[in-house]
């Protein structure tokens, strides 16, 4: 597999190449295209000049307006060559403990590996290091068109001695919580209600496995269209189920303790009553081509 971005990890004079490999992959296989509800046909998107009509791609280059009007352009090979270090090199500035870091600065995950065999021992001590004290290094690297910070942790099994790479959010990217937070009414907690959240914390407490979560939207969006295609009546959403009268959080907290120990009965769900008007957008007209002159 070919990788997202490959050169040095730099730790004061200790440097050896790395290869990141994106590590997440988009599973929804359902893609929409635009259609004119009048026609059926697809619309396309035209790029076109105020000037000149359509334009090209390869006649297209980035342009910052620096006055009203005014435009610098900028051509590709001169933002590859761009002065930035962290093109080539993720260069450590420093080390942190793992639960400093704050997952809402956490934005993106990569596979890191040695770049080839001749990188593995380096790799290897590095990796080692970072598990036996606990820590996370950090640095920047230059990707996508912009420098993101970097942090390099050790992947969590040793059967699969890899080193895993999060790029961060920078502080001002993130919005202040006390906007958020600050007008939240401070309220006293009562004992007996937090010994029985903590009670039902502990009852529904389980070891995560991500195989357990499946994307329940995509199941759903296929089952639509299937439906469509096939003229067959559109899967109906099932009613919010009915719950007692709660009367207040005690009551709430003991009513789930209580359903909890309940052995869960799963009703059948009622087939959805037949729908009419359900047909396919009419496929385009063939267009005749125009004879050239």
């Amino acid at each position: 597999m070919r990788p997202y971005w490959s050169g040095q990890l730099q730790i004061s004079l200790v440097s050896f190449g790395v290869s990141l490999f994106t590590a997440t992959d988009s599973k929804s296989d359902i893609r929409f295209h635009q259609i004119s509800r009048r026609t059926g046909e697809r619309v396309r998107h035209q790029k076109v000049s105020a000037d000149e009509g359509p334009v090209e791609n390869s006649d297209i280059v980035k342009g910052y307006e620096y006055a009203k009007g005014q435009y610098v352009t900028i051509e590709p090979e001169e933002i590859e060559h761009l002065r930035l270090p962290t093109r080539k090199a993720i260069e450590v500035s420093q080390f942190v403990d793992a639960k400093e870091l704050s997952p809402e600065f956490f934005e993106k995950p990569y596979f890191v590996a040695p770049s080839d065999d001749v990188q593995a021992e380096a790799f290897a001590v590095v990796r080692k290091a970072l598990q036996e004290t606990g820590k996370v290094a950090l640095g920047k690297i230059s990707f996508s068109g912009r420098e993101h910070i970097i942090a390099v942790a050790p992947y969590s099994d040793d059967d699969l001695p890899g080193l895993m790479a999060y790029t961060l959010r920078y502080a001002d990217e993130l919005r202040k919580p006390g906007e958020f937070f600050g007008n939240i009414k401070k309220a006293a907690v009562d004992e007996e209600q937090l010994s029985l959240a903590e009670m039902l914390i502990k009852r529904k407490a389980a070891k995560f496995d991500p195989e357990k979560f499946k994307d329940q939207y995509e199941v759903a969006l296929r089952e639509l269209v299937e439906a469509k295609v096939k003229h067959a009546p559109i899967p109906q959403e099932e009613p919010a189920p009915k719950s007692a009268k709660v009367i207040n959080l005690m009551d709430a907290l003991r009513k789930s303790i209580a359903d909890g120990q309940k052995p869960a009965v799963k009703k059948p769900s009622r087939s959805a009553p037949p729908e009419e008007g359900i047909a396919l957008v009419k496929p385009p007209k063939p267009t005749k081509r125009r004879k050239s002159a």
